[in-house]
C-alpha cells in the first residue's frame, strides 16, 4: 500500500496550468483556480499559467513551449477532454506526447467512477511525457480537477511517497538524449 516516507525530504516541482475553453476568463477560471490553490497548498511551485481557446494546433504548441522550459516540470491542462466537436486538447495532447502514460486515464476512470458512476465514460483524461517534462490532461469540471489532483497527481508528485512516484524519475525522463 502507498505510504509517506517522512525520512525523504519533500522536493518541489514547478507546474504549469493550462485552461482550454471558449469561455473561461481570467475571472471565471474556477477549475484553474482549483488547481492553481492545490498546487500551492502542496508546496510546489505554479511555474505558469493560461488560458487558450479550443485550438489544437495552438494547445500543442503551447505545451510543447513549456516541454522546453527548464523552469516546467509538469503541465497540467483541465478542458477539452470530452467527446464534443470542439474537445481537441487530448489530440492536442497526443501531438506532443512521446511517450503516454496509459494507466493515468484508467485510474482516472476508476477515481471519477467512485464519484459519478458510469458518467466517467465520457472523460479522455490522459497523461504522457515530452522534452522529460510530464504533461496531465484533465477534464474541465472543478471536480474532475480536485479527483486527479487530490487522488492521482497530489501523491505521485510527491517524493517521499512510496513505493514510488513521479518525481523520482523526473531526472531520467529524457535519458535517452544524453550523450552516452
Amino acid at each position: 500500500m502507498s505510504r509517506i516516507d517522512e525520512s525523504r525530504d519533500f522536493i518541489p516541482v514547478r507546474i504549469a496550468v493550462l485552461t482550454v475553453s471558449d469561455t473561461r476568463t481570467p475571472e471565471d477560471d474556477r477549475s484553474g483556480d482549483t488547481l492553481a490553490a492545490r498546487i500551492r497548498r502542496a508546496g510546489h511551485v505554479l511555474a505558469d499559467r493560461k488560458i487558450l481557446r479550443d485550438e489544437r494546433a495552438e494547445i500543442a504548441t503551447q505545451l510543447r513551449a513549456w516541454c522546453d522550459d527548464r523552469g516546467v516540470d509538469v503541465v497540467l491542462s483541465t478542458g477539452g477532454t470530452g467527446l464534443t466537436g470542439r474537445d481537441v486538447t487530448v489530440e492536442a495532447h497526443r501531438d506532443v506526447y512521446e511517450k503516454e502514460i496509459e494507466a493515468f486515464g484508467t485510474v482516472f476512470t476508476i477515481v471519477s467512477m467512485k464519484k459519478i458512476g458510469t458518467s466517467a465514460i465520457q472523460s479522455r483524461a490522459c497523461g504522457g511525457v515530452a522534452n522529460g517534462t510530464y504533461l496531465f490532461a484533465l477534464p474541465g469540471s472543478t471536480g474532475a480537477c480536485k479527483d486527479a489532483w487530490d487522488e492521482i497527481l497530489e501523491p505521485q508528485l510527491d517524493y517521499r511517497h512510496m513505493p514510488c512516484n513521479f518525481v523520482e524519475i523526473l531526472p531520467r525522463l529524457d535519458e535517452h538524449k544524453r550523450r552516452k
